[in-house]
């Protein structure tokens, strides 16, 4: 017993370190683009002619500013993927397809019930980089409604619960954990189309439908806890 749990461990270790690999060249990325990018160094050394806004070198400085942000702001749909993966058995594909499918899914859930229970409120206001349509346009944001600060972001255009990478976790190893269970599963002759891997995909939805309301629930009250630990040490 404690071999097994030792070996799911291990795997669970292993399968973080795919989407971890990638952090050092986006850190990369944004560092160089971020750092000779900056107004303020570049006023400092008289580069305006050089790294000047405008300038060649300065377009292509900040794509890699923008390439490493991207990273990182999709850290949790990486972990998702990267977990599912390095997780799954067999058909390590089809659980990176389902993973997503269920991240999707898990957020959507918890942004239409932010939304029903008032929660989050689309109230008129400027648009930004992070909302539709152009930055500066005036138009119709979502905004929480008596909630912590910094509880509700925006997750591939989704307004949801702040849950960061243990949202994308919680998706690879649930997905990973279906996708071992049912991917080789053998459903009724006039239902055979939908078995096998296909099934995966189908039931990762389903199960995450609900998972996503189990976590408007409990994500709350963890991140109640985490506010109130950060007091405390402050």
């Amino acid at each position: 017993m404690k071999d097994k749990i030792f070996g799911v461990l291990q795997r669970v270790g292993r399968s973080f370190m795919l989407p971890i690999a990638i952090l050092p060249v986006a850190g990369l990325l944004l560092g160089i683009g971020g750092s000779f990018t900056n107004a303020t160094m570049i006023s400092a050394y008289h580069l305006e002619g050089v790294l000047g806004e405008g300038t060649l070198l300065n377009g292509f400085l900040s794509i890699l500013n923008s390439c490493g942000s991207v990273i990182f702001d999709n850290l949790p749909l990486l972990f998702a993927i990267g977990v599912a993966v390095g997780m799954a058995r067999q058909e390590k594909e089809v659980a990176a397809l389902a993973s997503v499918i269920a991240f999707f899914i898990m957020h959507t859930a918890i942004h239409a019930l932010l939304m029903l229970s008032g929660k989050l409120a689309a109230v008129p206001g400027v648009l930004d980089e992070s909302g539709n349509g152009i930055a500066g346009m005036v138009g119709t944001v979502e905004q929480a409604v008596g909630m912590l600060d910094g509880s509700v972001t925006k997750v591939l255009g989704i307004s949801t619960l702040q849950m960061g990478v243990f949202g994308g976790i919680i998706v690879g190893l649930g997905v990973a954990a279906l996708h071992n269970k049912y991917y080789n599963i053998q459903l009724p002759q006039v239902l055979s189309f939908f078995g096998g891997t296909r099934f995966v995909p189908i039931i990762s939805s389903l199960v995450y439908i609900f998972v996503g309301i189990l976590m408007y629930f409990i994500w709350p009250v963890i991140q109640s806890g985490i506010y109130g630990l950060g007091a405390l040490v402050n």
